[in-house]
């Protein structure tokens, strides 16, 4: 019996050392490479008054990497081989910034070679996104900075890049702009983010844009009934026929106020009947969804602190951890 009894302890006490080896940790490179974390912040920075309107893509990319299997950088890797790129699915209409991770991977591999997970760049850039989103568009109005961008939101490393890509997978897993706000949820759920965090998740719209190709069944032959008439007026100038060129400039932003900053105008618009995507406006209407829209809509405070909760249980969506991958050198292939 206590034979019995040492062997469950140890096993419980194996188990447990276990379960922390393998889970995220803050500060994971501060021994490795000190500074990665700033090296990424730096680059996001840089990056961002170079090119603009970079902030949300960064964001997205956390949500399509981490949304399809696990946070394990699959969404970076280009069809060689027998990879198919995850890239290549329709629901990767309009994103942007792959380039711009081996930008920063090149950085991190000067200062700290094969070291920095493309998985943790995914993530980091991501949070440092959320903060700039906002910050360069006001300098650029009022000429000094302002605290104008998301919320800091505290991330955790250690992911290890994985050596497959999903694409057969992704239009499962990821939902279009038609998707009922039950598929929505339901995906979220799976990702272990509940409703309130769902629906914080989507005022990331708020600092987005919207190709027409995706507006258009919207407007064209008739009027969604559930849009503004003004605001479809506005809509109609901004995509004038039911047909786009999917490669024309043709967008519409979620928030014409605050355009570049990450706020809860997204949910003042949507009880306005200004939502630009189905899955946008449901949310103003669907029982489990309005009581948050109102909410955050009234407490921008309060949609803050629910975003940066919710992006840090998308950021820890299954990752890879010690031997389940590899950190590779370049964030486009697997290692040879």
């Amino acid at each position: 019996m206590a034979t019995t009894t040492l062997f469950l302890v140890l096993l419980l006490s194996l188990s447990h050392i276990y379960s922390v080896k393998c889970a995220l940790v803050s500060n994971y490179y501060a021994h490795s490479c000190p500074n990665a974390e700033e090296i990424i912040k730096q680059q996001v920075t840089t990056l961002y008054n170079e090119h603009g309107n970079t902030a949300v893509s960064w964001v997205r990319n956390l949500f399509h990497d981490c949304a399809v299997k696990s946070c394990d950088a699959s969404l970076l890797l280009e069809s060689v081989g027998s990879i198919e790129s995850e890239q290549d699915s329709d629901r990767s209409f309009g994103m942007r910034n792959f380039k711009y991770v081996n930008t920063i991977k090149l950085a991190l591999e000067t200062a700290c070679p094969l070291t920095v997970s493309c998985a943790d760049i995914v993530s980091l850039s991501a949070r440092d996104g959320i903060v700039m989103g906002g910050s360069g568009y006001a300098e650029r109005l009022v000429c000094e900075p302002l605290e104008l961008g998301g919320p800091r939101v505290e991330m955790k490393t250690g992911r290890k890049d994985g050596k497959g890509s999903y694409l057969s997978e992704v239009d499962n897993l990821i939902p279009n702009h038609n998707a009922s706000t039950s598929t929505v949820l339901d995906r979220f759920q799976s990702l272990g983010i509940d409703v309130e965090g769902a629906v914080a998740l989507l005022g990331g719209h708020s600092v987005g844009r919207v190709h027409c190709t995706n507006l258009v069944h919207r407007l064209y032959p008739t009027v969604d009934p559930t849009i503004d008439p003004d605001y479809a007026i506005y809509l109609k100038g901004r995509c004038p026929t039911p047909d786009p060129d999917p490669e024309a400039v043709l967008y519409s932003r979620n928030d014409r106020e605050t355009t570049m900053i990450l706020d809860n105008f997204y949910y003042k618009n949507l009880l306005k009947h200004k939502g630009l995507l189905i899955v946008d406006q449901q949310l103003a209407s669907d029982p489990r969804t309005a009581p948050y829209v109102e909410k955050m809509a009234a407490d921008n405070d309060y949609f803050r602190s629910q975003f940066a909760r919710a992006v840090v249980l998308l950021s820890e969506t299954n990752p890879l951890t010690d031997d389940q991958g590899e950190v590779r050198k370049d964030c486009r292939y697997v290692n040879k």
